[in-house]
C-alpha cells in the first residue's frame, strides 16, 4: 500500500507538469494584454510597455515559463499583477470560504442523495423512484446560476430568511459562519445530488438481485440492514467514484456559486483574475485546483480497499 501511494504521488509529478505547461501557454497565446489592462485605456505606448517590461512579459516565452517555473519549486507563487499582493497571501485570504461551501456541500450532497438512490432501487418502479428520477434529470438541466437566483428570490427576497449575499468568516461565530453558507450549499448541492443520487439507485438495482441478498432476506433480517448493510456496501465501489469525480462538478460549481453569491473566495477570485488577466493569480489557483483533484483521486483509490477487500494494490 505505501509503494502504490508512493508510486501515485510520483505520477502527479509529470501530470501538474502538463498543466502548468497548458495554463501557462494558453494564458499568454490569448490576445489580451495585461500591462494594457493595469495602464487604463488613457495610457500611451511607452507607458504600456514598461509595465511589460517589470512584468517580464517582453520575455520570450520559454524565459518567462522557467522564470516561473523555478519559482513554483522554490515555493514562491508569484506576485498578483492587479491585486499587488502576493499569491499565496491572496489565496489564503480566499480559501476559507471555498473550502467550507465545498465541505458542506459534499456533506449535504451523500446525506441526501444515498438515502434517495437506495429509496429509488428499493421502490423501482414506483412513483418515488420516477420523482428521484425527475429529480435528477432536473439537477443535470438546469444551470447552477438559475437555481442560485431561484433561491435567492424565494428565501431571501420574499421570505427574507436567509441574506441575499456576502459571506461570514468563522472566527465571527458559527452560527452566522453556517447561515450565510445555507443558500449557497443548497444551489451547489443541487447537481451534486442528481448525480450522486443516479448512480447509486443504478448500482442497488444491480446488487439487489443477487443471491446474498435473498439470502439474507430468507434468513430473516430486517430490510434496513440488508439495504444498508449489504447491498449497499458492494455498491458502494462505483458510488464512491462518482463521488470522487463529481469533485470535478464541485470545483466548476464553485466558482458561478460564488460569483451569484457574492462570496470572497477562491472561484471569485479565479473570476476576478481572469477578468484583470492576472496570469499569476489564475496559474496558481489552477494549478492548486489540479492538484487536490488528483489527489482527491487518489483518495478515492484508497477507499475501494476499504470498501472491497477483494481489490489490493
Amino acid at each position: 500500500m505505501i509503494a502504490f501511494i508512493i508510486r501515485r504521488l510520483l505520477a502527479t509529478i509529470p501530470v501538474m507538469l502538463v498543466v502548468a505547461i497548458f495554463v501557462f501557454l494558453m494564458l499568454r497565446l490569448t490576445p489580451s494584454d495585461p500591462a494594457a489592462i493595469i495602464a487604463g485605456d488613457n495610457a500611451t505606448a511607452e507607458q504600456v510597455a514598461d509595465i511589460r517590461n517589470k512584468l517580464g512579459l517582453n520575455e520570450p516565452i520559454v524565459t518567462q515559463f522557467f522564470i516561473w517555473g523555478s519559482k513554483i519549486l522554490r515555493g514562491d507563487l508569484g506576485e498578483s499583477f492587479f491585486f499587488k499582493k502576493t499569491v499565496a497571501e491572496l489565496i489564503s485570504d480566499r480559501i476559507e470560504p471555498t473550502l467550507s461551501l465545498s465541505l458542506f456541500t459534499i456533506l449535504l450532497a451523500v446525506m441526501v442523495a444515498v438515502p434517495l438512490g437506495v429509496l429509488a432501487a428499493k421502490r423501482h418502479g414506483s412513483i418515488v423512484d420516477r420523482m428521484v428520477m425527475g429529480f435528477s434529470v432536473m439537477g443535470f438541466s438546469v444551470p447552477v446560476f438559475v437555481i442560485g437566483y431561484s433561491l435567492i428570490y424565494v428565501f431571501a427576497s420574499e421570505l427574507r430568511w436567509f441574506p441575499t449575499t456576502g459571506y461570514r468568516r468563522i472566527h465571527d461565530g458559527a452560527g452566522p459562519w453556517a447561515y450565510y453558507l445555507v443558500l449557497p450549499t443548497l444551489t451547489l448541492s443541487v447537481v451534486y445530488i442528481a448525480l450522486i443520487a443516479r448512480m447509486t439507485r443504478t448500482s442497488m438495482l444491480e446488487v439487489l438481485s443477487e443471491d446474498y441478498v435473498r439470502t439474507a432476506r430468507a434468513k430473516g433480517q430486517i430490510e434496513r440492514k440488508v439495504l444498508f448493510r449489504h447491498a449497499l456496501r458492494n455498491a458502494a465501489v462505483p458510488i464512491v467514484t462518482v463521488i470522487g469525480l463529481g469533485i470535478a462538478l464541485l470545483i466548476g460549481g464553485v466558482v458561478v456559486t460564488e460569483s451569484v453569491y457574492s462570496i470572497p473566495g477562491l472561484g471569485r477570485l479565479t473570476v476576478e483574475a481572469v477578468l484583470a488577466r492576472d496570469f499569476p493569480v489564475i496559474q496558481a489557483v489552477i494549478l492548486m485546483f489540479s492538484f487536490v483533484y488528483v489527489l482527491i483521486n487518489l483518495l478515492v483509490d484508497l477507499v475501494y480497499s476499504l470498501l472491497d477487500p477483494r481489490i489490493r494494490y
